[in-house]
């Protein structure tokens, strides 16, 4: 590397480091030396002078400095740089012109090259396009577009802006670029395709499910069915969990009551005889109660076996535990892939175990509403008793017999 080209390669790495933006995450050092890379390759393979591959040279580290000043127009600006820095190294004034053209010269959108040079650095500053890393710097050049609030690209509409460049604002001039960059710029074009065409057959598959599922969502009954089903066995359930609730808190209640009862009554009796009466109500009624709750929460013992026959027959509800409990697994799996199998089978069968539910839950509640019944009668009566037993402590049986008989007489 010559003088001027080492002192270049550090005043653009010491400018970059100092003055330009962290938001350029594509143009900055890196990709100097890797255009600088390029057109090293390119002069390789032609024959141009030594004078003509230092301007070359100059222009593929100089050509982005203007990035420190703006965007729009940085080829202006870093041909601009490039001459004050050029000059204050005394370079050769044709040395300095030739570098400002081919910068200016990097200007895609508006400029077409004039000569070989200008086809070389032009060729040099898009190599990316035709190298096995293109996807890794497209994607920082559209990262590099969001932080710099130039706009927000999509995935999808970054691969369409990549496939306009390539077709139809993109192309290799020099006779290296076309033989060694073209073909793999081609192999990224045709990623690219691929990419969108993956891209419309899947958007254009889930578009054909939104407009089936919109279709037939009404049309199919099995959602509204699925749906009774799962809303009326949940209300089931709960109800039979609220019926055990309520037999578990009368049984608490009721055997507090009788041991309580027990524990403080029954040691009275010999001297307080009129409480007799009015404890054994208590205890009577609050232990029928006691057994009712126990009887409405008493599960009932089913055979849990099933024939091949039944499953054949569709007779057997295999939803149910009591149903299958002493099967062997693989009698009861061939039975549920039996059951799979056929639609109506599974429905009948919920149906069946909804019905079966509804009858456990009718018993249930009939039983709890007799013991609810059976409690506050209980209560009732035992309290009546327990205050006719004070009013009349203190009497005589006589004095009891003379209040009863007198308004007879």
């Amino acid at each position: 590397m010559s003088e001027i080209i080492e002192a270049t390669d550090q005043y653009i790495q010491q400018l970059f480091k100092e003055k330009l933006p962290s938001t350029f995450v594509y143009h900055n050092y890196t990709h100097s030396k890797r255009v600088y890379k390029s057109i090293n390759e390119i002069i390789e393979h032609s024959q141009i002078n030594v004078k003509d591959a230092t301007i070359l040279q100059l222009a593929a580290l100089l050509h982005d400095t203007g990035y420190i000043v703006k965007r729009e127009g940085h080829e202006e600006e870093s041909a601009k740089i490039a001459r004050e820095f050029l000059s204050s190294k005394n370079v050769e004034k044709d040395i300095i012109e030739g570098v400002e053209k081919c910068i200016l010269a990097t200007k895609f959108k508006d400029t077409v090259p004039t000569n070989e040079l200008e086809e070389m650095i032009r060729d040099a500053d898009s190599s990316h396009l035709g190298k096995d890393y293109f996807e890794e710097a497209s994607e920082f050049l559209r990262q590099e577009y969001q932080f710099q609030g130039v706009k927000d690209f999509t995935g999808r509409q970054w691969r369409n802006e990549n496939i306009k460049m390539f077709v139809e604002k993109h192309k290799f001039y020099t006779d290296y670029a076309l033989n060694n960059w073209q073909p793999v710029k081609q192999e990224n074009l045709a990623t690219l395709m691929e990419a969108k065409k993956k891209y419309k057959k899947k958007l254009k598959k889930e578009e054909l499910k939104a407009q089936l599922k919109v279709k037939y969502k009404d049309a199919s009954p099995d959602r509204g069915i699925q749906t009774f089903y799962r809303t009326a066995l949940r209300n089931h359930i709960k109800l039979s969990d609220i019926a055990d609730t309520k037999a578990n808190i009368l049984l608490s209640v009721n055997a507090i009551i009788i041991s309580v009862t027990i524990g403080n009554l029954f040691s009275k009796f010999d001297t307080n005889p009129y409480l007799l009466w009015p404890t054994t109500i208590f205890i009577v009624s609050s232990t029928i109660t006691m057994i009712l709750a126990v009887i409405a929460t008493r599960p009932n013992v089913t055979r849990g076996e099933f024939t091949k026959e039944d499953v054949e027959n569709k007779s057997v509800n295999l939803t149910f535990f009591g149903n299958f409990h002493k099967m062997e697994l693989s009698q009861y799996q061939w039975a549920i892939d039996e059951l799979l199998k056929d639609r109506d089978y599974i429905y009948k069968s919920l149906t069946k175990d909804l019905y079966f539910l509804g009858k456990v839950l009718d018993r249930k509640y009939r039983i709890l509403r007799l013991t609810y019944t059976t409690f506050v009668v209980g209560i009732v009566v035992s309290i009546l008793a327990f205050g006719v037993s004070f009013a009349f402590a203190d009497l005589t049986v006589a004095e009891v017999q003379q209040i009863i008989e007198k308004p007879t007489n």
